[in-house]
């Protein structure tokens, strides 16, 4: 991804309301919306520390910066899925804890294990690659077994887990791992009042008793998502892991929205024309032609399409604020490319587009762009890709 600013993580990333005239588009980022997320979600869990998920580029915000704000809003912990995540993060600076979870054979333990960075646990295997990674680097291991208590994804199933907690308690009387933490994961991420999470936290809670009784001491739990840090209190325990919402973003309809939850966006989407001209009434637009202009009309060509990130399913629907307007795409979204029909409007070649934002202006939000294309907002932040660069408001 390219970033406009420094990559020190203690630096303040280069700051611009104004971006470059030559910028064919570009995302902005403002960190200090994230830190004020960051607070908020901090005060809905009062009793409980919070871990910042900044996986994934930070949700294609971008690491380190996001990384950084996040701690000037109070995140005592940052998570992360793959541990070159981690590294990075290391390298930059970061001193605060971090826990990563997702693992490879083979990986990067020995390095992480000699940073000071937590490991998630799901299995027997990643134990014993952990185990001698920590006899290599003559240091232990921190590690969060993980229980699966309903998702069917990672972490070790009911049947399995007094085993590996088993094998846990072993490698830590050998000396080579601490044990921190036991974590799960709901399944439900944007239906806080879904009957499984009920069952999820009973598990959960069964877990860490059968933990106990074989002689574990966990110093944190931890289970809540964005919205069951929101919305679930009885799910806080020792550590809440907010994603989606540190972005501003909602987690889902049936949460609120943005603005309703005291969210506030941090990346705005934006690109300028680079053709502006006037079709005639009944012209197809587009491969396939399907747009046909209702009538003569002005056409505006955003260059941005499916390499950048957007998605081709938001085809005829993927909302625009173009020339004073919310528009729709006209026609397919091409791979660098699609159509805005502007009418009569007044427009020009350098015209900002905005496709998604904090709403403010009357442009579309991510969760517009979500119900356009038939999925959701966290894909849309996510997606969007290198060719985009990051610019960087309301940091330090």
């Amino acid at each position: 991804m390219a970033d406009l600013g420094p990559e020190s993580f203690e630096g303040s990333p280069a700051e611009s309301d104004s971006p470059s005239p030559n910028l064919r588009a570009w995302a902005t980022v403002d960190l200090s919306a994230i830190e004020a997320n960051v607070s908020r979600l901090a005060e809905a869990a009062p009793n409980s520390e919070l871990l910042a998920v900044v996986k994934a580029d930070a949700y294609g915000h971008g690491l380190v910066p996001v990384a950084a704000a996040t701690r000037r809003g109070g995140a005592e912990w940052l998570g992360v899925a793959l541990l070159e995540e981690a590294i990075t993060l290391r390298d930059a600076g970061d001193e605060g804890p971090i826990l990563a979870w997702l693992p490879t054979p083979g990986d990067r333990f020995d390095e992480c294990i000699a940073r000071n960075v937590d490991l998630g646990v799901s299995a027997p295997w990643m134990l014993t690659e952990i185990s001698h990674a920590s006899a290599a680097v003559g240091r232990r291991a921190r590690i969060h077994l993980k229980i699966d208590t309903g998702l069917g994804r990672s972490g070790a199933s009911g049947g399995d887990w007094p085993g590996l907690v088993r094998e846990a308690l072993a490698a830590n009387r050998r000396g080579e791992v601490e044990i921190i933490g036991i974590w799960s994961h709901l399944a439900y991420a944007d239906s806080p009042d879904h009957p499984t999470i009920a069952r999820q936290v009973e598990e959960f809670e069964d877990a860490v008793a059968t933990a106990e009784r074989l002689g574990l001491e966990p110093q944190y739990r931890h289970l809540a998502n964005s919205a069951a840090t929101l919305r679930l209190p009885e799910t806080h325990y020792d550590m809440v892991r907010p994603g989606i919402a540190i972005y501003g973003v909602s987690p889902g309809p049936d949460v609120g929205t943005a603005s309703a939850l005291g969210l506030r966006p941090a990346m705005t989407l934006s690109a300028r024309l680079t053709l502006v001209k006037r079709l005639p009434g009944g012209h197809g637009v587009s491969y396939g032609h399907q747009y046909v202009t209702a009538r003569e009309t002005t056409v505006g060509l955003v260059p941005l399409g499916y390499a950048d990130g957007i998605p081709r399913a938001a085809s005829g629907t993927g909302p625009v604020f173009a020339v004073g307007k919310r528009r729709e795409v006209a026609g397919r979204v091409c791979m660098d490319q699609f159509v805005v029909d502007l009418g009569d409007d007044p427009a020009r070649e350098g015209d900002e587009v905005i496709l998604f934002g904090a709403g403010s202006r009357g442009e579309p939000d991510a969760a517009d762009w979500a119900q356009a294309s038939d999925t959701i907002a966290y894909e849309i932040v996510t997606r969007i890709g290198p060719r985009v660069p990051r610019i960087y408001v309301g940091g330090v």
